[in-house]
């Protein structure tokens, strides 16, 4: 096995595996989450936890198996775009003050998962999948719908709570 695919795997685990942390917490937490969506601004907060949890986990999924890598690529860009838009760029760039540090990375480290490629032990790989696009068009492909998705997630659902109360 080569350096650059166990890169690729270590990417995929720990990329795929926090993604499904994430949704498996909203998904066992639906009620919560909706109330959370709310309080940040968003219209449909039970569809919003919902959909949350059932892109991050499935999201998450592929990415472990390296399946339709740079589309779920995407969605972990999109799910951090949302994220940084609505939560952490206000707070700076430090985590430690819910700033965008962590979602930048994991949206970052998505990009550059879907330039690598998912690598030999992966569905994509076993399908013929992984050579159809160059690394350029998959990291494109990955982070044009990832923020694309997010736009239009944040027009038609977002509105900035009023702070003023």
């Amino acid at each position: 096995m080569r350096g650059t695919d166990v890169a690729r795997w270590v990417l995929r685990a720990v990329i795929g595996g926090t993604m499904i942390a994430h949704g498996v917490r909203h998904a066992r937490t639906l009620d919560g989450t909706a109330g959370w969506f709310s309080s940040i601004g968003f219209r449909e907060p039970r569809l919003q936890a919902v959909a949350s949890a059932v892109v991050e986990v499935g999201a998450g999924a592929a990415l472990v198996a390296g399946a339709a890598t740079p589309l779920a690529a995407s969605a972990v860009v999109g799910t951090m775009g949302v994220a940084a838009r609505t939560v952490h760029l206000p707070n700076g760039f430090f985590v430690l003050n819910e700033g965008y540090e962590f979602v930048l990375n994991l949206g970052a480290a998505s990009v550059a998962l879907a330039a690598l490629g998912p690598g030999r032990f992966s569905v994509d790989r076993a399908l013929g999948l992984d050579g159809r696009l160059s690394g350029a068009q998959r990291a494109a492909l990955a982070a044009g719908l990832g923020l694309a998705a997010a736009a239009a997630q944040l027009a038609v659902f977002w509105r900035r709570p009023d702070d003023s109360n």
